[in-house]
């Protein structure tokens, strides 16, 4: 019986930590996500381990690991709250922008700074899209660690007013249909309804919403629906 006892705390401890995380992480904001500092990279480890460790560490009381998981968390926040008041700790806690190249020179110093070597910078150039260095005239690597390129002027791909074109400027696509599923709040926010949907689905000769995988109109009221792959994508302009 002790066993089964065993088991059930520890899956009951296991999704508490679950919860407890995801509160912390949507408390600490979508930065922790996808914009890590250094700092938040930290907290994100820290909590991540007290949170695994509260399932399986029945020694230590439970409360005591909710406690250091809201206090790191607390902090988090706090950082953010400073940084976004004040530039100059803002500069302190998060760090600044460093200049890796200047002008299509590379500063070896600052490639130091940032523990890059030239493997690393070359590196970041081919995810950038940037095969040849000598095409960028500056790098730079910001506080989340990302590297942002400014390509020479005569290497940077042709834009439309570069010769003077000032095509119609592009709206967002309305997903409509999402894995067979009719997106209501979508519809309304283009202006239509399921009825006039159904109407358009069946002149394409699709009878079945379930087939779709997924449909999409954009500001011209093209309808496109995408199906599995054996099945292809069509098309249709939308009254």
């Amino acid at each position: 019986m002790q066993p089964i006892i065993d088991v059930g705390e520890i899956l009951l401890r296991s999704v508490s930590s679950i919860v407890i995380l995801f509160i912390l992480t949507k408390l600490m904001g979508y930065k922790q996500i996808s914009q890590l500092t250094f700092f938040d990279y930290a907290v994100g480890i820290t909590i991540g381990s007290i949170a695994a460790q509260m399932a399986f560490d029945k020694d230590t009381p439970f409360y005591f690991m909710v406690i250091a998981m809201a206090v790191y968390a607390g902090v988090s926040i706090l950082i953010s709250f400073i940084t976004n008041k004040s530039i100059k700790a803002r500069r302190v806690l998060t760090g600044t922008p460093i200049m890796l190249i200047e002008n299509g020179k590379i500063i070896k110093k600052n490639l130091n700074s940032a523990h890059f070597d030239l493997n690393d910078l070359l590196s970041e150039c081919r995810i950038g899209g940037y095969f040849n260095i000598s095409d960028i005239q500056y790098a730079i690597m910001e506080t989340n660690g990302k590297v942002s390129f400014l390509v020479k002027s005569d290497k940077r791909p042709l834009e439309p007013y570069d010769i003077n074109l000032k095509p119609p400027q592009e709206g967002l696509c309305a997903n409509v249909i999402i894995d067979g599923q009719v997106m209501q709040e979508n519809l309304k926010m283009i202006g239509k309804n399921e009825e006039w949907l159904q109407k358009k689905l069946k002149e394409q000769k699709v009878n079945d919403v379930s087939q779709v995988l997924l449909g999409t109109c954009d500001r011209d009221n093209q309808l496109t629906l995408f199906f599995e792959k054996e099945k292809g994508t069509k098309h249709t302009e939308l009254e």
